[in-house]
């Protein structure tokens, strides 16, 4: 036993970790909570709650372990706390632990991000004893194996599922957020981050991305109509997309592959609208097609500087013969691009005027001079879209973001250049 009275000689966190792992492997979604508690209280992290935020990023839920019932526990614990106006959406909007008042007993709740990578999972909350600098600690690496556990766990689990929907979901939108990948991605050359909405009625919009070594593809759909057969249009349109640049195919090919698919599959008669771009992370070269869908946006120092204007071809599926011209675009470090489909600009209010681009883009200028991540920024502006519309969207609107840091030789080089 070492001076601090722990057996093995190694520090209480290392200690966490390491035996919650070993005891993780064979245990569902259901009974992480409590194995997460019973391990955390061992090395000084009391009453420990794990949250996760809901489809539409407005409440946090308590993952409670009984298969995602929703009531409360008691009325100072209660079981769904807003993002807004609370110290746990406090921590997960601003992406900080955040230090409550003390609480009866002594100590003082702690509430820490959930963050598989940069993705926001929720948050979890822990009392901590004052002056407990180690536990402080200890939380946040906490919350960080949490957030992996619920990705590996989350799959399997129809609890989970269920604990992040606050009402029922269409068919239509099941299979669109099945296929989607992670809704943020970030590394030290970029952070993507996406958005749809209505969440729970999705029909044919639909956005992809991919990172294969220096480059990400990155892809917006907007499939004909607003029902499931839309949505499965859009979903062939990914598999498609997928497919093809998996074989290597460029913008183009990828394109033809789209169409061919759609024809051979969809009789329905059903097109697509579509962007598809290539990013080479290394350069800031941006190249991109458009298949009849509005043009990319690019953000720099606080400014809108430019619509990604390109020779368009045919929407895909229609079989019109007309081919799309491959633009290029030299980003630079710090630009924000957007791609977003026509719901997000044309969403109206009652009196049927319209959210518009200049609107739209604003927003997105004026969160980035506020300092706030892509993720953050992304869920403000769907809730605005959603006020201004009073909370119904009669389109989907999706809006996919990518913010380029620069390669790593530009970060270096920019402090000597002055």
């Amino acid at each position: 036993m070492n001076a601090d009275g722990r057996p093995d000689g190694r520090p209480r966190g290392e200690r966490l970790l390491r035996d919650l792992v070993a005891a993780s492997h064979v245990i569902s979604l259901e009974q992480m909570p409590g194995l997460v508690a019973e391990h955390a209280a061992r090395v000084g992290l009391a009453d420990v709650r794990i949250y996760v935020v809901d489809l539409q990023q407005q409440v946090l839920r308590l993952l409670t372990g009984r298969g995602g019932d929703a009531g409360r526990r008691s009325a100072d614990e209660p079981e769904e706390l807003r993002v807004e106006g609370t110290l746990a959406g406090r921590a997960y909007q601003n992406v900080e632990k955040v230090t409550g008042h003390p609480v009866e007993g002594g100590g003082r709740h702690l509430w820490v991000p959930v963050l598989d990578g940069s993705e926001r999972i929720g948050v979890l909350r822990a009392t901590v004893a004052p002056g407990d600098e180690e536990a402080a600690a200890d939380a946040e690496h906490l919350a960080g194996l949490v957030a992996l556990l619920v990705v590996s766990k989350g799959p399997s689990s129809d609890s989970l599922a269920r604990l992040v929907r606050t009402r029922d979901m269409t068919v239509s939108a099941e299979m669109q957020w099945r296929l989607l990948p992670p809704m943020t991605f970030a590394n030290d050359a970029m952070v993507i981050g996406a958005a749809l909405e209505p969440a729970y009625k999705l029909g044919g919009d639909t956005f992809d991305y991919g990172l294969a070594g220096d480059t990400v593809h990155l892809a917006v759909f907007d499939a004909m109509g607003h029902d499931t057969s839309s949505g499965i249009t859009a979903n062939l349109a990914v598999a498609a997309h997928r497919n093809s640049r998996l074989q290597g195919a460029g913008l183009v090919e990828s394109g033809r592959a789209i169409e061919e698919v759609l024809i051979e599959e969809d009789e329905s008669g059903r097109f697509v609208t579509a962007v598809l771009a290539e990013l080479d992370t290394r350069t800031g070269v941006l190249s991109w097609i458009s298949h009849g869908h509005p043009a990319p946006v690019v953000i720099r120092g606080g400014r809108w500087v430019t619509s990604l204007d390109c020779e368009p071809g045919h929407p895909l599926g229609t079989d019109l013969g007309v081919a799309p011209a491959v633009c290029r675009e030299q980003l630079e470090p710090g630009d924000r691009l957007l791609l977003y489909t026509d719901g997000i600009v044309e969403a109206r209010d009652p009196n049927k005027e319209e959210f518009g681009l200049v609107r739209f883009v604003d927003f997105i200028i004026r969160r980035n001079a506020d300092g706030l991540p892509v993720p953050e920024t992304l869920r403000r502006l769907i809730h605005s879209i959603l006020v201004h519309h009073e909370g119904r969207l009669d389109d989907d609107a999706t809006v996919l973001l990518l913010e380029w840091r620069g390669s790593a030789g530009i970060r270096r080089a920019a402090p000597d250049a002055g």
